[in-house]
């Protein structure tokens, strides 16, 4: 396939979740790639046009994070019209924006998750410090880019940071914090790119260290033993594809801290099924050390835009 044979491109890019910031970010790097590589590709944001006007594309490259843009509500708009888009269908690209009915898949296909419990304002928070342990961590169910998480350290503040997520969901996990390390595997096509270890300078991986910090460290090689990270790559391969992921995307885990180069648990996270392009993000730095570069990469995911 060349270049030509993509038509005209929509980038979808900027929307109106609470990551439009870093979907602006993402999208107009991809825009410039395409068009660098001779794309016939103009940018297109859904907050601002209306969502007929893509009725003049060829093909959509998705590069919106968040709510209506990653899952499946922009999805399902492509695939009423006929337009082939980038990463995950419409199902798929729910299931890995709710992270608990992700848990629940995971768990139901024997890949392991991290123990956890559904808040809401009713629950007994000092039960369930005592049942997960300190430190734990509470998410939103359905936000990326780590909005709404908070680390609870001390007893008593479970409640605090409850509220602080349910601002973002109605759907509140409180998980136990798995302390071994946090790890990325990039999925491209039917590939899993080279793991990426990262270490951020403050409590954990939050929106700052991903896209506001330089002092965030990102490992690859990981310090895994060549047969651990193989497994682990196709157990997140396994992890992508029981959701129903296709296109390319991303999965995150996390070792326990018994864990050795060569072996140790490992616990699932979430996936993402539109990962950021930015120039802090995880997907470019793992296709880089697989020898590919940013403009390839990008062609190579659309080359992926597919239906159904």
């Amino acid at each position: 396939m060349t270049v030509k044979d993509f038509g005209k491109v929509a980038v979808l890019f900027g929307g109106r979740s609470a990551e439009r910031e870093v979907s602006l970010n993402s999208g107009s790097r991809v825009l410039a790639a395409l068009q660098r590589q001779g794309v016939d590709a103009a940018a297109f944001d859904p907050s601002e046009r209306k969502l007929d006007e893509l009725a003049a594309f060829d093909r959509a490259f998705i590069a919106l994070h968040g709510r209506y843009g990653e899952d499946g509500t922009i999805q399902g708009v492509l695939e009423l019209m006929g337009i082939p888009y980038t990463g995950s269908g419409v199902m798929a690209s729910a299931l890995g924006m709710d992270k608990w009915r992700s848990k629940l898949l995971w768990q139901a296909s024997g890949l392991p998750v991290p123990e956890y419990v559904l808040l809401d304002a009713d629950s007994d928070f000092a039960r369930v410090e005592a049942e997960l342990g300190l430190p734990l961590f509470v998410k939103p169910a359905c936000e990326g880019s780590s909005i709404g998480i908070s680390k609870v350290k001390q007893a008593g503040d479970l409640g605090v940071a409850y509220a602080e997520a349910a601002k973002h969901d109605s759907l509140v996990i409180a998980e136990r914090a798995i302390l071994g390390g946090e790890y990325t595997v990039a999925i491209l096509g039917n590939e899993a790119l080279p793991i990426i270890k990262i270490e951020p300078s403050n409590e954990f991986y939050d929106y700052e260290a991903k896209y506001l910090r330089d002092d965030t460290a990102y490992r690859c090689p990981c310090g895994l033993t060549e047969t651990r990270e193989s497994e682990l790559r196709q157990q997140a391969l396994d992890a992508f594809r029981v959701l129903g992921g296709r296109g390319w995307g991303r999965v995150d885990f996390l070792l326990d801290r018994a864990a050795t180069a060569g072996g140790g648990a490992a616990y699932f996270l979430e996936v993402n099924t539109s990962p950021g392009m930015t120039d802090h993000s995880l997907v470019p730095m793992a296709a880089r050390a697989a020898g590919m570069s940013y403009d390839d990469l990008v062609v190579r995911i659309l080359a992926l835009a597919t239906l159904g």
